[in-house]
């Protein structure tokens, strides 16, 4: 027994062809959306690749750039064949790809399935690929004379500006690493050579951050030098005055929109996913309903369109005794080669 059967006139089959069309041409245009927000991705992660771990990939940009010109090209391919259903003539020459055509559909649609679960799911990795990068590029922000790092303190200022943030977890990250170059260090004073004896490692550590934590919505002149020491700035107590820096972390702030993004990505892959669906059912009724017709030589006559010719039990059993055929095929033909190879010999 057919699952979900339908019956068919004319005038129902004309109607659900005319949508279709309508339909695979909506697709196409959020095909181009989904290429154009997976290049975008691509684009805003290469922007702060520096910020990121070195083995940070672009598998998800690249596979939504991937499923979005497919999208299109099978939405352009399945409004032409809706729009040749129209003509009995024209729709003769599609019979013989539809059902390829139809079963690529499916497997496209499990694909853009897995799509929109690792837009949802890759937050996870990129916040354990922001929390190392970040703290390897703190240690370079100093570095504004070394080939290759020379660019990573412009980097770091425009990012902490740009989310309003200031460290990896907060701004006493900034207190842990030396962030001014010594090239700006006067090793004749004092002050100088006892914060670096002081450490075990030999670094300037202040307690102070770079300007770029700032915050300009603040009325009093910032503050970021000497940021727990009250006693060095007039009227000014750290424990109990709001900081005029930002105080939350860039992991946090960098995780928050990208995960924001990819999950507005994984949303917009899971509606073209039911509306692939969608269509490659309704091209199936198309299918089965022109191919069902009580009189082929008018197309005026009525027709039953189903979405699988069994139930779906049957049709699963079906696909695995089909597989089954095919092993054991192939396995007597392997059996019989190796009897012509004894024979030979």
């Amino acid at each position: 027994m057919a699952l979900l059967k339908v019956k068919f006139d004319l005038k129902r089959r004309v109607r659900l062809s005319q949508m279709l069309w309508l339909l695979y041409w909506i697709s196409v245009m959020a095909g181009v959306l989904v290429f154009g927000l997976g290049l975008f991705f691509k684009i805003e992660l290469r922007k702060r690749s520096e910020l990121m771990d070195n083995n940070e990939s672009h598998f998800v940009p690249n596979l939504l750039i991937g499923i979005g010109l497919v999208a299109c090209g099978i939405s352009a391919m399945g409004s032409k064949i809706c729009y040749d259903s129209l003509d009995s003539s024209k729709f003769t020459k599609w019979k013989a790809v539809l059902k390829p055509f139809l079963v690529f559909c499916l497997l496209f649609n499990a694909l853009l399935l897995f799509t929109a679960l690792l837009c949802f799911t890759a937050r996870i990795s990129l916040q354990f690929t922001l929390a190392e990068g970040l703290r390897n590029s703190m240690k370079y922000y100093k570095d504004t004379d070394v080939p290759g790092r020379c660019y990573m303190k412009r980097t770091l200022d425009l990012m902490q500006m740009e989310f309003h943030c200031c460290g990896n977890n907060n701004y006493k990250d900034w207190f842990e690493i030396q962030w001014i170059s010594n090239r700006y260090l006067d090793f004749s004073s004092k002050e100088v050579k006892d914060r670096i004896n002081s450490n075990v490692d030999g670094q300037y550590l202040v307690n102070g951050v770079p300007f770029s934590c700032c915050n300009p919505s603040s009325p009093r002149p910032c503050i970021h030098y000497q940021v727990t020491n009250s006693s060095a700035h007039y009227s000014y107590d750290h424990h109990t005055e709001e900081l005029n820096i930002w105080k939350h972390g860039c992991k946090a702030a960098l995780v928050s929109y990208y995960g924001g993004l990819m999950n507005s990505i994984g949303v917009l892959v899971l509606l073209v996913t039911f509306l692939q669906i969608g269509v490659m059912v309704g091209l199936q009724y198309v299918n089965t309903s022109l191919s069902t017709l009580v009189n082929p030589e008018d197309p005026e006559s009525e027709s039953e369109g189903w979405i699988l010719e069994k139930t779906v039990k049957e049709t699963f059993a079906d696909v695995i005794a089909n597989i089954k055929a095919m092993g054991k095929g192939s396995q007597v033909e392997v059996e019989a080669e190796e009897q012509a190879v004894v024979t030979l010999s």
